[in-house]
């Protein structure tokens, strides 16, 4: 599978895994606090290049990952996600500046579990600030999600992620995940051209 390939196939992976946080959404009426970037505002967000090739090919369409890779190589990749628009001074306001080639990271908290080795029971992947500023509907949905409501299991994803490409996830902060993930896809390009010009 070359670079390209597995980048369709992460996508192919996240199109699931939307369908079944949708889903999850719906039913459970507790998704994440409009407007916040709590969890975005963190610059030690763990993240793997394998799950970020999708943006860095959309960077690359868009003629914008030359760019983004030297900002990221100059900063020595340390920060906030790169992609990220804060909207306060604090950084504790804003959205995702890419939404749709988001991370999976970015797509399984707030959406998804993972099951606690001890009580065997699902545990709500979700932030301090959602538990301490909605705890009826987190205790109401941390209960149903051992009864009657489906959720998307992290670990599962996580795992197909592995399945994809092994090397490519391991994880480490997630503005280094992007630019390697840019140096990839920019190398795979340039290599594609010069074939082409051969």
């Amino acid at each position: 599978m070359n670079l390209l390939e597995k980048s369709q196939a992460v996508e192919t992976l996240f199109l699931e895994l939307e369908e079944q946080s949708k889903q999850f959404h719906e039913e459970a009426g507790m998704g994440c606090i409009s407007g916040c970037g709590f969890c975005c505002s963190n610059p030690e967000v763990p993240a793997s290049v394998l799950e970020f090739l999708p943006l860095a090919f959309d960077l690359y369409e868009k003629g914008l990952a030359e760019e983004l890779a030297a900002q990221l190589a100059a900063t020595k990749s340390k920060g906030v996600c790169v992609v990220y628009r804060a909207q306060s001074d604090d950084l504790s306001k804003g959205f995702c500046g890419n939404y749709a080639k988001r991370g999976l990271i970015c797509r399984v908290f707030g959406a998804s579990a993972r099951k606690n080795n001890k009580t065997n029971q699902k545990e709500l992947i979700t932030c301090k600030l959602l538990k301490s500023e909605r705890p009826a509907a987190f205790q109401e949905v941390s209960t149903r999600i051992n009864s009657d409501l489906d959720i998307p299991l992290a670990p599962a994803y996580y795992t197909r992620l592995k399945d994809i490409d092994e090397v490519l996830t391991a994880l480490q902060p997630v503005n280094e995940a992007i630019f390697l993930a840019l140096e990839l896809v920019l190398r795979y390009r340039y290599d594609e051209e010069e074939e082409k010009a051969s």
